[in-house]
C-alpha cells in the first residue's frame, strides 16, 4: 500500500510503499530506539522516495555505522531508517505517515534490539 509520509513542518515529504501491513508495526529497545520510541514498518529500500527536502533531511548514525536514522533537520521528526539488522530494509516512522495514528494500532510488539547489537557487536570483534 503507497503513503505519504512526511514531517512535522512540511519541509520533508516521502512516498512509501509498505512492505507490511500498519498492524505488524513494532517498536526496537536498542539505545537509540528506546529513547526514541515511535513503532515504525518495513520498506524495501527502493520503495521509499524522497519527493522533497532531501536537503532537510538530516543523518544519525553510530557505532557500525549501518543503522542510519534520519529526521528532519527543522521540526526534528524522525522519519525514517535503514537497519541494522537489514539494510536492504528502512524502517517508517508510522507516526509520520499521513493520515495514520500510531494509537489506533497499539500495543506494540517490542524488537529485542539490545541483543542483536550485543551479538553483532562481538562477532565483529573477531
Amino acid at each position: 500500500m503507497s503513503h505519504k509520509l512526511s514531517c512535522h513542518c512540511g519541509a520533508v515529504e516521502i512516498h512509501v510503499t509498505l512492505a507490511q501491513d500498519l498492524s505488524e508495526a513494532r517498536s526496537c529497545d536498542c539505545s537509540f530506539c528506546r529513547r526514541r520510541a515511535a513503532p515504525n514498518v518495513d520498506v524495501a529500500v527502493e520503495d521509499l522516495t524522497v519527493v522533497k527536502g532531501e536537503e532537510s533531511l538530516n543523518l544519525y548514525t553510530w557505532g557500525t555505522q549501518t543503522a542510519q536514522h534520519y529526521f528532519c533537520r527543522h521540526c526534528g521528526i524522525y522519519t525514517h531508517h535503514r537497519r541494522r539488522s537489514n539494510p536492504k530494509v528502512y524502517g517508517v516512522n508510522i507516526g509520520a505517515l499521513e493520515g495514520v495514528n500510531p494509537a489506533d494500532y497499539a500495543p506494540f510488539e517490542w524488537v529485542d534490539g539490545v541483543s542483536f547489537a550485543l551479538e553483532t557487536d562481538e562477532n565483529e570483534k573477531t
